[in-house]
């Protein structure tokens, strides 16, 4: 069969419609599945062909809605909800323990959820939210969930991880990761675009590392999914934020000046592209735009191998201190 060429206008039905024998069976976790939001779209077409979908989201009113409206539109979807707060390392670590109890395997987690873009603020942990959220969060949920993704391979299929990035991490003044605030946060040279830029260049140099130290046994990927009118910058701390880029206009609405727009069906697109188009296999680690392989428009301090390295030890290191103060805490 030929498979087409997927684009901008592409939108997540067609990728998933496409893709429906590569689906069906397949167990996928995706975080962030608010409604009005491209993760939300994700799981719906989702649930139309795969054995089970996790949704995911912090608040768990807010999760029963998604689940409903699913159910609702696709009476056949297997969904399951888990509450999951990426800001809080205890919750994720009681969230994976959760989904390790299940007795299905995963195939497939999508790393969909993102901070608000706003004012400074810090999480239980005393790290910075975006980076919290957007990487840190997600990195914890990925090592935990490893041995269930890695029992998901066969002789014929490898298992996935797909990073929702932007080509933000490539905007004017975007400078990578600054290595130094990772885990040590700082209020005075913090900006919420640049926190933002850290967060989703992060996504790629993991997608990258993790493909790397993985040797064939799980596939990364980094996704940039386009600019979308979503529920996350219409919150009401980032849209100052947002019309200060430009991205918004003065009335809150999208502003067409500077960015070219996408539906959220076609905001989905690219998240299921790389979710499950059997094309990618050849490509692990790579960063995807518009449906395709965009890998080599990435910036170079968002795909050094170096870094990507250099990233990966420091959270893992960071974890570690955590988990130690953690424990340290519970044996008082």
């Amino acid at each position: 069969m030929s498979l087409p060429t997927f684009s901008f206008s592409s939108t997540a039905e067609e990728v998933a419609t496409t893709f429906a024998a590569e689906l069906k069976g397949k167990n996928v976790l995706i975080t962030g599945t608010s409604l009005n939001g491209i993760g939300w779209e994700g799981a719906r077409v989702m649930a139309k062909y795969a054995n089970l979908v996790i949704i995911t989201g912090y608040n768990l009113e807010r999760l029963k809605l998604t689940e409903e409206a699913i159910k609702k539109e696709v009476p056949s979807g297997n969904i399951r909800p888990l509450v999951l707060d990426l800001s809080s390392l205890a919750a994720v670590r009681k969230a994976a323990a959760e989904v390790n109890s299940w007795p299905e395997p995963l195939h497939v987690l999508i790393h969909n959820a993102a901070a608000v873009i706003g004012p400074f603020k810090l999480t239980a942990d005393n790290l910075e939210s975006q980076i919290a959220t957007d990487h840190i969060g997600p990195f914890l949920l990925t090592k935990l969930l490893a041995a269930k993704l890695l029992a998901a391979g066969t002789s014929t299929y490898v298992p996935r991880v797909v990073y929702l990035s932007s080509s933000a991490h490539n905007f004017p003044g975007a400078q990578g990761i600054n290595f130094d605030t990772v885990g040590k946060p700082n209020s005075e040279t913090y900006g919420a675009f640049d926190s933002y830029f850290q967060a989703k260049t992060a996504g790629i140099l993991t997608a990258i590392e993790l493909s790397k130290r993985s040797k064939g046994k799980i596939n990364a990927y980094s996704v940039d999914p386009g600019v979308i009118f979503t529920n996350i910058n219409q919150k009401e701390e980032s849209i100052a934020h947002m019309q200060s880029y430009g991205i918004l206009g003065p009335d809150g609405q999208p502003s067409s000046e500077h960015f070219e727009w996408k539906t959220i069906p076609q905001g989905a697109a690219t998240t299921m592209v790389a979710s499950f188009d059997t094309r990618l296999n050849a490509v692990p680690g790579a960063y995807l735009s518009d449906g395709v392989d965009a890998t080599k428009s990435v910036a170079t301090h968002s795909s050094d191998p170096a870094n990507a390295a250099r990233l990966w030890t420091i959270t893992e290191k960071l974890l570690a201190r955590s988990l130690s103060f953690e424990l340290e805490q519970k044996s008082e």
